[in-house]
Order: C-alpha cells, then sequence, then structure tokens
C-alpha cells in the first residue's frame, strides 16, 4: 500500500487518535502576541494546530467571529488577551471576560461544548505558558472531535442567528 506525504488539514499520522483539531487564535497584540513570538524565538515545541488572529485588544472580539470561525469549519477557537489589570488599553480584557462567560452559556445551549471556545491570560515574557496553552486547548479540542454541529444543525443555527 502506498503512502502519500501529502496531509490534508485535520488529518495526522497519529494511528491512535487520526483527527488533528483546527483551532483559530485570537491573540492580543501586546501580550498574547508577544507571547507566542516568545514561544517561537525561545524554540518551545507545540502542535502546529492553530492559525491565529492579531487584534489589538481581546476586548475587541465580536462573539459572532468566534461562532463564525466554528461555523467555517474551525473545531475549536482560543481568545487570549493581557492579563486583568495589565490591558494596554486599560479594561479591554474585563470586557473580553464578560463577553465570554456569556458566550459559553449561548453555546451550552445551542448544545455545542464549550470547551471548544477557551479564554486565556498570557503575557509578552511567558512564552512557556503560551505553548503550555496551545498544548492543552489541542487536547481539550482534540478530546471533542470533529466540529460537525453546524452541518447537522444548519436550519436551526440560520434561524438562531
Amino acid at each position: 500500500m502506498e503512502q502519500s506525504d501529502d496531509k490534508t488539514i485535520g488529518q495526522s499520522d497519529n494511528k491512535t487518535n487520526p483527527f488533528e483539531p483546527r483551532i483559530l487564535a485570537f491573540l492580543c497584540n501586546w501580550c498574547s502576541y508577544a507571547g507566542a513570538d516568545l514561544a517561537g524565538v525561545s524554540r518551545f515545541q507545540y502542535p502546529t494546530t492553530f492559525r491565529v488572529i492579531r487584534v489589538p485588544c481581546s476586548g475587541r472580539i465580536n462573539p459572532l467571529y468566534i461562532i463564525k470561525a466554528l461555523q467555517s469549519g474551525f473545531d475549536g477557537v482560543l481568545v487570549s488577551g493581557c492579563h486583568p489589570g495589565d490591558c494596554h488599553y486599560i479594561s479591554g480584557n474585563y470586557f473580553a471576560r464578560r463577553r465570554f462567560a456569556l458566550l459559553k452559556k449561548f453555546l451550552e445551549y445551542l448544545g455545542i461544548e464549550p470547551e471548544r471556545v477557551q479564554f486565556s491570560w498570557v503575557s509578552a515574557a511567558e512564552g512557556a505558558r503560551f505553548a503550555k496553552v496551545v498544548k492543552q486547548v489541542t487536547d481539550d479540542i482534540r478530546k471533542c472531535g470533529p466540529m460537525n454541529y453546524f452541518k447537522k444543525n444548519r436550519n436551526f443555527v440560520e434561524r438562531v442567528l
């Protein structure tokens, strides 16, 4: 049997768990993105399951962006910002934390596993922490399996959204 070196996104060589999740990460420019950069420069090992969108502040992320990411085929979403009290925009991360709590409840109402959307605080000096968060989020989403909710419930979701 021939093996191909070409892998499609969402597939893996791992025989025990062939599912590799696609995860979208919204990272705050000032802290979390810098932490991700530090993790890369420091050569910390972490999964390559993430696609990053750099945002000015985690407080500027509209919850509909997260739902749209899931609807577009991502298996999970990570939102990462400055630690509480360290936001460069004073209180942006507090707004994000409140929105995130409400979004989690809404996702539960829809029947989507809340573990698919996660929030973390990572500062610019925490490259190792960023790598740890990426590993943990990837493991959590891998346990959830592929995101099929929007394929199964298309009519309901279109009415709700």
